[in-house]
């Protein structure tokens, strides 16, 4: 069920408002706070950012029954959402990490010695995997970026090929929500352990909504076959057809023309008339 309620109508500071957990992913944007009355479309137009994408990623983050259309994966190129995973890796490698790890330090000064020591260790090794598992990505994500640049199609969905490394992260951020909740004396250290298990909570969402992003958006080109109908469209672009003139060939609307052809670019990779031209003929 599709339960997308924002929209580039909305101001910002209202969208924000009805969440405020996606104050977090402006930075990852380049968007900064200071946007006044301005709606979504003004401050993204004003930032550069795609309007469209934003928007599904929002979406997103904050319904858990969202799942994006045809038309809207069109208009979502992988390049943005490969940039927009790197910028996530940096919020949790360089802010979400070291912030965790400071409320443990304070902490671990009000408790025993001994718990002090499991909770950091305990916390050591799993920053160690967060940032392996990182590491691991980027790699990924680098040739990515370096094939969409190239015109090369993908192969397989990242959020495929690192989902089961996800689900072990997310495990072990919950069971130090536990740990912390149940296990740890916290008369004196009450709010600052309250103020961790929120933050913990909030980075398992996050991370969460990270690999949604990976397994829906980061499309795969490679595999995808044409329906009939965008092998129709992608056969009459070939003949030097416009939009127009394809919609009135097959009794379809415009629209429906620039859906198919935006889906068929996403599935092969080519963007041009010439290259869908030859793609076309070498389908054949």
């Amino acid at each position: 069920m599709n339960r997308s309620v924002f929209n580039g109508r909305m101001k910002m500071a209202d969208m924000l408002a009805s969440n405020y957990d996606l104050i977090l992913m402006l930075p990852r944007f380049g968007i900064p706070l200071g946007f006044g009355e301005k709606s979504v479309r003004e401050v993204c137009r004003d930032r550069g950012v795609d309007e469209n994408f934003f928007l599904t990623v929002c979406n997103i983050y904050s319904f858990d029954d969202y799942e994006p259309d045809e038309e809207e994966m069109s208009q979502i190129e992988n390049h943005m959402v490969v940039e927009h995973l790197q910028a996530s890796h940096r919020y949790y490698t360089n802010e979400r990490l070291p912030h965790l790890e400071q409320h443990l330090e304070h902490i671990s000064k009000g408790v025993s010695e001994r718990s002090a020591a499991i909770l950091k260790k305990y916390f050591a090794d799993y920053r160690r995997e967060v940032r392996d598992h990182v590491r691991r990505e980027e790699k990924n994500l680098a040739l990515m970026l370096e094939n969409i640049r190239n015109g090369q199609p993908l192969s397989k969905s990242i959020g495929e090929q690192y989902q089961k490394s996800h689900d072990s992260i997310k495990d072990k951020l919950s069971d130090l929500t536990q740990i912390i909740l149940k296990y740890i004396p916290g008369e004196h250290l009450n709010e600052e352990m309250m103020e961790l298990v929120y933050d913990i909570m909030q980075l398992s969402r996050d991370l969460e909504k990270h690999a949604v992003i990976e397994e829906k958006l980061l499309t795969p080109t490679e595999d995808y076959q044409l329906s009939d109908r965008e092998q129709d469209v992608l056969e009459l672009v070939a003949q030097g057809m416009s939009s127009k003139e394809i919609a009135n060939r097959l009794n379809i609307a415009v629209n429906t023309v620039n859906t198919h052809r935006k889906s068929i670019t996403r599935k092969t990779g080519i963007k041009s008339v010439a290259g869908l031209t030859v793609y076309a003929m070498l389908k054949k």
